[in-house]
């Protein structure tokens, strides 16, 4: 066993017994007295809060603090947590929620099973890059300080925003900050995706008191509109897991009817077409036009001028 391996093991071991034996971690690893004391060592100076107990039934603990109390929760409570968490860990990389997993690790039952669930997600090239302008806006939101970056909208125009951040959201594939720009002089949410040349001011911020208007305003929702569409059964999965069962009915030998809600723009319209001709859209009139129109728009950059 490698060293790194034996001292999160020593760290696993102590979070769940009071007391342990230097004999005892010398006879589980097989190594020496002195092997032990040296993993302390290394332990303690990690920051890892280790004390030594004398006397006969003496040998290493760790401190209460360090320790989550395990009736609280249940192995199936730490197994989802688990789960959520190793999920949060393809998403945002960090030390923290790494050291937190481990500590979680520790309390799980050896009779749990492991692995019983677990999340997956694209490894993006762009997280990277996405990773340390959120870890930048959460440096800001813990320490007051106003945050001011250029930002570029969905439709290419560029302004420069002074903001006092608040939240961080992360929704479906993107994340986004929330708080009060002080252009606009009001609550507004920004993906992170389109922030450019952050930086991190010196001034800081009283956080504001009018928190019921932020969250109003900074998770405003385009209007949704009731759509019914037909689709075939190599999407039908898609839209179970989007919208539930109760979405879908049969139509037909071969088709499902759809009903769900989503925006009349572009935003609605990239998504319905992203199922290809494995979607209809059939209501409402003024939906199937527009969404025709935005279709008819892609088509045009392929097709070759002079030809329709």
């Amino acid at each position: 066993m490698e060293k790194i391996e034996r001292l999160i093991s020593i760290i696993m071991i102590l979070l769940k017994k009071d007391v342990v034996s230097t004999t005892e971690f010398t006879q589980l690893f097989n190594v020496s007295k002195r092997t032990i004391l040296r993993d302390m060592e290394t332990l303690s100076l990690s920051n890892i809060p280790i004390y030594s107990v004398s006397g006969i039934h003496g040998g290493y603990a760790i401190m209460d603090e360090y320790k989550v109390d395990k009736r609280l929760l249940t192995s199936s409570d730490l197994e989802n947590i688990l789960a959520a968490l190793g999920g949060l860990e393809q998403i945002l990389l960090s030390e923290e929620v790494e050291l937190t997993i481990k500590k979680i690790e520790a309390m799980v039952s050896p009779l749990s099973p492991k692995g019983s669930i677990q999340v997956s997600f694209y490894d993006w090239e762009g997280r990277s890059d996405i990773l340390q302008t959120l870890k930048r806006c959460q440096e800001a939101i813990l320490a007051r300080r106003i945050l001011s970056f250029d930002y570029i909208d969905k439709n290419g125009a560029k302004t420069n925003r002074r903001v006092e951040p608040y939240q961080l959201h992360f929704s479906e594939t993107s994340w986004y900050l929330r708080g009060y720009c002080l252009h606009r002089m009001r609550y507004r949410t920004f993906k992170l995706s389109r922030m450019d040349d952050l930086h991190v001011d010196d001034k800081t911020f009283v956080p504001r008191e009018d928190l019921l208007e932020q969250e109003h305003e900074a998770s405003y929702q385009p209007e949704l509109v009731a759509v019914k569409a037909l689709i075939s059964p190599a999407v039908k999965d898609r839209f179970i897991e989007r919208y539930g069962r109760k979405s879908i009915e049969p139509y037909g030998s071969e088709l499902f009817l759809a009903t769900i809600h989503v925006p009349q723009n572009g935003i609605g319209f990239q998504f319905l077409a992203s199922f290809g001709t494995n979607l209809e859209v059939v209501e409402p009139q003024s939906y199937v036009e527009q969404f025709r129109d935005y279709l008819l728009a892609m088509v045009a950059k392929y097709t070759p001028e002079g030809k329709t």
